[in-house]
């Protein structure tokens, strides 16, 4: 797979010319491909979207195009096994594929299920009741929901190819909007492989999906009042996209979901030998190692009761000490390599940046026995729990290492821990583990305007909890501040989002009759 990789453009598979920007194996080193637009015609595709992808949609209606949803869902499912065996070449381990490949296929069917149970079989949408306009009645108001006539044009993370991807892409198809994927440069590979599948299904009208395997150079001067922008990355890149007049000046409706110093909290209750301890600790090296720890929603503080910074530190310690590091499918490997080895020297360079204001607990950012891999080659790395005393520290609050690290902080009462959670300056996911029903509510009160999502864990919740890094399809994922200010997933929240709203005036039942 060493030439250019393929993209699919108004209809045909196209390469970019040039050298292109090469793409390595995680684990070995090897060239996987290479990845280039240049000489390829984005207008053309954008064209393309709105011209024939767009009505072709339009003409389904929203139960119509949730089917669609749901067969590339089972088309993707059915050969998922390919996807594991690729996606092990970004360093995955099984696991991690299955939580990024079966993640987006279950999330796809979601979408599906709902659209079809929850929304007409037509294009319109009649929100809320009738607003009395006039004294008589005979004047009123309601606001209609209607497919818009653009694109979206999703420009998704390395970390999750197929997951990110889905979860846009279904909502878009369900709203009429057909959709342009930019995958990321480090795993596009793994990206192109699933738009190949769904495509090869040939369950989807032409010109409703299309992949651009690199820049965009552009496209964004052409999008309009009617397209959409879906970006999932890092905070530096979502507010240089925003800026663009796309955003600013012709209002492209732009939403960002960008990476956050994610926070979970052990409550004062929890106490070494309690339940709720040893699902904190369990929590904890699960968000640190699951994908090498590299998830927009992995934990990067651990707050802690300020008398028990000891006893956390050594049980998560021993936790990390079983992790085995190593090449997928290698025996006892249980986490594998980053992404590549530009990922792994910018963690390591975070990682000190880190160290500046607090102690190396476990690991070491230089060095890490490997299985079935030659550390050299691959991007590996130890996973790395740092520990932060001082309270004047910002670096915890300011610095995110994207990869198998986490930093314990303590806390002394919850204005403290709130006002700690605060420096982070908003998150996608946080998590409480306690079972004392007072400290969850200040808690969980306090930190909710800093937050998208936060887990409640106990005893009780733990045995059906998904946990804290997975969002889930029925929920909104995103967050304030630093985590983007926008809303991804959310059920059909997400699929109104791609929809136009448009006040309607008139005779009493005028909106039931334009749904018609």
């Amino acid at each position: 797979m060493s030439e250019i990789l393929p993209s699919y453009l108004a209809g045909s598979w196209r390469s970019g010319t040039g050298a292109g920007a090469p793409v390595h194996d995680a684990v070995t080193g090897e060239l996987v491909t290479r990845v280039s637009t240049d000489g390829l015609d984005l207008g053309a595709a954008v064209a393309h979207a709105r011209e024939v992808g767009g009505p072709a949609l339009r003409e389904l209606g929203f139960t119509g195009r949730a089917e669609l949803v749901k067969a590339a869902a089972a088309a993707v499912a059915e050969r998922k096994q390919e996807l594991y065996d690729l996606s092990a070449r970004s360093g995955c381990t099984r696991a991690d594929a299955k939580v990024d490949v079966d993640g987006g296929f279950g999330t796809a069917m979601v979408f599906a299920a709902l659209g079809r149970k929850g929304l007409p079989t037509g294009n319109v949408i009649v929100e809320d009741e009738e607003v009395p306009l006039g004294r008589a009645g005979s004047f009123v108001g309601r606001h209609l929901l209607t497919p818009r006539r653009g694109l979206a044009l999703q420009i998704n993370a390395f970390n999750f190819p197929v997951w990110g991807m889905l979860e846009k892409l279904a909502p878009a198809l369900i709203a009429g909007v057909p959709t342009i994927v930019k995958p990321a440069t480090q795993t596009a590979y793994v990206a192109e492989h699933a738009v190949r599948i769904i495509l090869e299904a040939g369950v989807l009208p032409e010109g409703v999906l299309q992949l651009v395997s690199g820049s965009v150079p552009g496209v964004f001067d052409v999008l309009g009042g009617q397209d959409l922008i879906g970006f999932t990355g890092s905070a530096a890149t979502a507010a240089k996209l925003r800026s663009d007049p796309a955003v600013t000046h012709r209002s492209v409706r732009f939403n960002a979901e960008a990476d956050s110093l994610n926070a979970s909290v052990l409550g004062p209750d929890a106490t070494a030998g309690t339940p709720e301890f040893d699902l904190f600790v369990g929590a904890l090296v699960t968000e640190m190692t699951v994908k090498a720890g590299q998830k927009c929603t992995a934990i990067r503080r651990a707050f802690v009761p300020k008398d028990r910074l000891d006893e956390v530190s050594d049980a998560v310690s021993s936790r990390l000490a079983e992790i085995v590091v190593g090449a997928p499918g290698a025996e006892g490997v249980t986490m594998g390599a980053l992404v590549g080895l530009d990922q792994r020297d910018d963690v390591r360079a975070q990682v000190e940046k880190l160290r500046a204001e607090a102690d190396l607990v476990f690991g070491d950012p230089a060095k890490v026995d490997v299985v079935g891999a030659d550390d050299g080659r691959g991007a590996f790395l130890s996973p790395i729990l740092l520990r932060a005393t001082d309270r004047s520290a910002t670096a915890p609050h300011r610095v995110e290492a994207f990869g198998p690290v986490s930093t314990l902080l303590p806390y002394d009462g919850v204005a403290d821990l709130v006002g700690q959670v605060a420096r982070g300056d908003g998150s996608l996911a946080g998590s409480v583990v306690s079972n004392d029903p007072d400290f969850v509510r200040d808690a969980v009160v306090g930190m909710a305007p800093l937050h998208g999502r936060i887990l409640v864990l106990d005893r009780d919740d733990a045995g059906e909890s998904t946990g804290h890094g997975t969002p889930m399809p029925q929920l909104v994922h995103g967050g304030p501040g630093r985590a983007g200010g926008g809303e991804e997933e959310g059920g059909l929240r997400a699929v109104r989002h791609h929809l136009q709203r448009t006040a309607v005036q008139g005779g009493p039942g005028l909106a039931e009759a334009l749904a018609r």
